[in-house]
């Protein structure tokens, strides 16, 4: 393996395929939750997008797939995620979602980002999430040096309603992640990280 190449032109992630026993659900729910529509469909699965992309999120379904009630405790994707601009459009997303009833099980300041994940219907973790540096050089640089990353990489977890309650009391983005990061947006119940121990 080490007489391979440095590739020159670096891919891009372009979609996850999941496979399910759920369409109708699934399809609902990345629909409500991250925006994609399907811009094909047939028997066996769905091609879905949330932007100029031919297809983000693909869904796959035979007679054969079979539920997993083991799933947490296998080997495998533990999440997928979605970034917004800005911190104040994942704050107004959660804001929607949990409106209609969708809730994160955790949400995390990881400090590089601010990330909130939800369940899909066949128990998938999606992280939405932002940039808390709005610059992925900056943020990247932070990651790769932060002695606080070092101490911390999961991160503190916080409590959305708190910070939208900050943000509408006038409390600047920045301050807002350096208190998270403080522990002082803590929520009341600990989230669930969905890592089996």
């Amino acid at each position: 393996m080490n007489d391979i190449k440095q590739i020159e032109e670096r891919p891009i992630l372009h979609h996850v395929t999941l496979k399910t026993t759920r369409m109708e659900e699934m399809l609902a729910w990345y629909r409500a939750v991250v925006g994609c529509v399907p811009n094909f469909r047939f028997e066996g699965g769905a091609w879905t997008t949330n932007d100029t992309a031919n297809h983000r999120v693909a869904l796959l379904q035979t007679p054969a797939i079979r539920n997993d009630p083991d799933k947490l405790h296998h080997a495998g994707m533990h999440h997928m995620a979605f970034e917004f601009a800005t911190l104040d459009g994942l704050l107004a997303n959660y804001a929607r979602l949990a409106e209609a009833g969708i809730l994160p099980h955790a949400c995390l300041d990881h400090g590089l980002t601010t990330s909130f994940y939800y369940e899909d219907p066949d128990g998938n973790s999606v992280e939405l999430q932002c940039d808390n540096f709005g610059n992925w050089n900056l943020s990247s640089e932070w990651m790769r040096t932060s002695q606080e990353f070092v101490r911390n990489p999961i991160g503190e977890e916080c409590d959305p309603p708190k910070m939208i309650a900050a943000r509408k009391a006038g409390m600047s983005v920045a301050e807002l992640h350096q208190r998270t990061r403080a522990g002082e947006f803590r929520p009341a119940v600990p989230g669930d990280l969905h890592l089996p121990v």
